[in-house]
């Protein structure tokens, strides 16, 4: 069993988790993941990897309320423990260094930026980051992301932090400006593919690191699997970070979309659950 040893709340559906995780801890890096499940009967689910420390034996993760599954998960707190807590899976990011690079982190995927902009930091790079969420409530970690980097833009779509733009505009404008020898988009497909679009005119390596659905993370099951130019690929085995240039987005964006139904019956089922429970 893993046990929870810290909890924050970041927002509204935000939330961050220090679990006890000594072997993982040992052998984590940065842009790798973890497959969790509740309890016996709970869903796995993959999270990337926000933090670890090695001395403590933690691993710290980061999510959203967005399903069954991570809602249930935010009703956890400190001292209780998880089924299962597999990993580190997925290969590392390459850090090497590559002279001046841009990491952007788009909403709850700040917290997989954040090692990655440190460790390219470390390594002797330029390290410029941009951060962005639909609002401020949204946003957090932007005092790690400010250590982490030599320069740092903050971006909301209403305006109420930071600069108010989506991150493809400060980028653009970077691109412009500088020269650019690596980008690392991480966040909503939507915001990984535009992301894409805008560094490829200027034919500068951008990798994204993909939210496929994921069920086995051994690459066994398929579920995850996500088109390129060059082939099929699976997240789980072959990724998750992978040369945003080659990824077919339409097509991932739609087989995110195929469970949504079941989805939803799974937190209307839940909710329905929790209510009975309080009246007993």
């Amino acid at each position: 069993m893993y046990r929870i040893l810290e909890k924050e709340v970041l927002g509204d559906i935000n939330k961050l988790m220090v679990i006890e995780a000594p072997e993982i801890a040992r052998k984590a890096q940065p842009g790798q993941f973890i497959i969790l499940r509740i309890d016996e009967y709970g869903e796995r689910i993959p999270l990337t990897i926000a933090d670890f420390d090695r001395e403590a034996g933690t691993i710290t993760i980061m999510f959203q309320e967005v399903g069954k599954t991570t809602m249930q998960l935010g009703t956890l707190e400190p001292g209780e423990e998880l089924a299962t807590f597999a990993g580190p899976l997925g290969h590392p990011t390459e850090i090497e260094n590559y002279g001046t690079v841009i990491c952007i982190g788009g909403g709850t995927s700040i917290a997989i930026i954040y090692p990655i902009a440190r460790a390219l930091k470390a390594a002797g790079n330029t390290v410029i980051s941009i951060i962005g969420a639909r609002t401020k409530d949204l946003l957090f970690w932007e005092d790690r992301m400010r250590e982490a980097s030599d320069e740092l833009i903050v971006c909301t779509d209403d305006g109420s932090h930071g600069r108010k733009a989506l991150v493809t505009e400060p980028l653009k404008e970077l691109l412009e400006q500088r020269k650019i020898d690596r980008v690392w988009a991480i966040g909503p497909a939507i915001m990984m593919k535009f992301c894409a679009a805008t560094t490829e005119p200027f034919g500068v390596p951008t990798i994204v690191s993909l939210n496929t659905i994921m069920i086995d993370g051994t690459g066994m099951c398929g579920g995850c699997r996500v088109q390129l130019t060059d082939g099929a690929k699976f997240v789980c085995a072959d990724g998750p970070e992978f040369d945003a240039h080659k990824v077919d987005w339409d097509l991932m964006l739609a087989r995110q979309r195929f469970y949504l139904d079941e989805e939803k019956k799974a937190v209307e089922q839940w909710q329905h659950e929790c209510k009975l429970e309080a009246i007993k």
